[in-house]
């Protein structure tokens, strides 16, 4: 299975939201640097932030859903 890099995020609440949203839709998703991040903030920057990495079969239906989400807001 390969992973392919959805969206980032700098805020760990946020990356938390979105990645609940996926996965409650049966998105095979993780958070990459989420640890990394969470424990020094100011390497964010440096690796991109947390990173929400999508399984690549579902990498269409995961861009739809998140583009759904942001018309919301």
């Amino acid at each position: 299975m390969k992973f392919i890099e959805l969206c980032s995020f700098d805020n760990y609440v946020n990356a938390h939201i979105v990645l609940g949203m996926l996965q409650e839709a049966g998105i095979n998703c993780h958070l990459k640097d989420e640890y990394t991040v969470t424990i020094d903030p100011l390497l964010s920057p440096a690796l991109g932030g947390m990173k929400i990495m999508v399984c690549d079969v579902h990498y269409a239906r995961a861009v739809e859903l998140v583009g759904e989400m942001n018309k919301k807001e």
